[in-house]
C-alpha cells in the first residue's frame, strides 16, 4: 500500500465556515452560520452594559463582518472584554486572532495562552486547536502525544475537526502507532456530520491505496460529497481526476470545471492546474502551461518524513488545513 498522502493533515478549527481555500492561510470554521444581529444596536447597547455575550456577539459580528463592515481591531478588543469575563467562545476566537496576527500583532504564544484557557473549561473548539498547536509547535515544543490527547478530549464531545484530526494521526502514526482502521474509524464519526475534511481524507485513502485496496470510484464518490461540502481540495481532486481519467471517463470539459470551482475558492493549485488544462483544450503557443504536468491535492505526504508541511489549511489540509488553519470564529 502506498503511504497516506494528506493535504489536509491536522485542522486548526475555530468556527463558521470561511471556505475551504488552499490559500486561505488561516482558517477558521464556524460551527453554525452566524447571522446578522436582528438589531445591532441594542446589542451593542448590551455590550457596553458588561453584557459578555453580547460582546462576544458584536466581536463575532465584527470578526466575520455580518451586519457591520468587518473590522479585526474591533473584534479583537470585544472578543478581549468578553474573554477576559470568561467566555470560552470568545477566548478561543480571540487566540485565533492572536495565530493569524489579525487586529493584534501576530503571536503564537499568546494564541496558546487563549486556547489554553478555554479548554480548560471544556471548549472543544479550544481543545481541539489547542491540539493543534502542539502538532505544530507553534508557541510551545511540538508534542504528539499531548496533541492527541487534546483531540481526544475534543473528539469525546463529537466535535468533527478534532475527529478527523485523530485520524491523520493514527493515519500517519503521529503521537500513536499507526492503525489504518482507528484512522478509518475517526474520518467514519466525522463524515456522519458532513464534514467535508474528513470526507476528502476517506477519498485521499481509497485514490491512493494508503492502507486500504486503491479504489478510484470510491475515492471519487468521496470526493464529490467532500467537493458539495464546499472542499476546493476536493474539487480540484475532481479535475484531476476528470482530466487522467481515474475513476471517471476522461473529460477536459468536467475537468476545467472542477478546477475552476477549486480556484474560485483561492487554490492556487487549481489555478495552476487551469491553465494547464486550458492549454491543451484551446492550445497555447504563447505559454508552456499545457506541457506543465497538473499537481495532485494531498500528492505530498505528511508526517517526520516532511515534518514542515503545515496542515488543512489548513485546512484542515485539511484546508489550506497539509494541516489546517482556518478563517472564521467560534459561536
Amino acid at each position: 500500500m502506498k503511504s497516506h498522502a494528506s493535504v489536509l493533515s491536522l485542522i486548526l478549527f475555530f468556527a463558521l465556515h470561511c471556505g475551504a481555500a488552499p490559500g486561505c492561510m488561516p482558517e477558521e470554521l464556524f460551527d453554525g452560520l452566524y447571522k446578522a444581529p436582528a438589531d445591532f444596536s441594542r446589542l451593542l447597547q448590551k455590550a457596553e452594559g458588561g453584557d459578555r455575550e453580547a460582546q462576544f456577539r458584536v466581536g463575532l459580528a465584527y470578526d466575520q463582518g455580518v451586519g457591520v463592515k468587518r473590522d479585526y481591531i474591533q473584534a479583537a478588543d470585544w472578543y478581549r472584554k468578553s474573554a477576559d469575563s470568561g467566555n470560552p467562545g470568545a477566548q478561543n476566537n480571540l487566540a485565533g486572532l492572536y495565530s493569524r496576527g489579525l487586529g493584534v500583532p501576530q503571536s503564537d504564544v499568546e494564541a496558546l495562552r487563549w486556547y489554553m484557557r478555554a479548554a480548560a473549561v471544556g471548549s472543544p473548539a479550544a481543545q481541539n486547536n489547542l491540539g493543534f498547536m502542539y502538532a505544530e509547535g507553534r508557541g510551545v515544543s511540538r508534542n504528539d502525544e499531548t496533541a492527541v490527547f487534546w483531540y481526544r478530549k475534543a473528539a469525546r464531545k463529537d466535535y468533527p475537526g478534532a475527529e478527523t484530526n485523530l485520524g491523520v494521526m493514527y493515519s500517519v502514526g503521529r503521537g500513536v502507532p499507526l492503525d489504518v482502521t482507528q484512522a478509518m474509524k475517526w474520518y467514519h464519526k466525522a463524515v456522519k456530520k458532513d464534514f467535508a475534511p474528513a470526507e476528502f481524507e476517506l477519498g485521499q485513502m481509497y485514490f491512493h491505496g494508503a492502507g486500504v485496496r486503491q479504489d478510484f470510484a470510491e475515492a471519487i464518490r468521496w470526493f464529490r460529497r467532500a467537493a458539495a461540502h464546499g472542499s476546493a481540495f476536493a474539487q480540484s481532486q475532481l479535475g484531476y481526476a476528470y482530466s487522467h481519467g481515474r475513476g471517471v471517463r476522461q473529460d477536459y470539459a468536467q475537468a476545467e470545471k472542477w478546477y475552476r470551482l477549486a480556484a474560485a475558492s483561492g487554490s492556487e493549485m487549481a489555478r495552476r492546474n487551469l491553465a494547464a488544462v486550458l492549454a491543451r483544450i484551446y492550445g497555447d503557443p504563447s505559454e508552456s502551461a499545457g506541457r506543465a504536468p497538473e499537481s495532485l491535492a494531498g500528492s505530498s505526504p505528511m508526517g517526520s518524513s516532511n515534518p514542515d508541511m503545515s496542515a488543512l489549511d489548513h485546512g484542515l489540509l485539511s484546508g489550506r488545513f497539509a494541516l489546517l488553519d482556518r478563517e472564521g470564529p467560534h459561536e
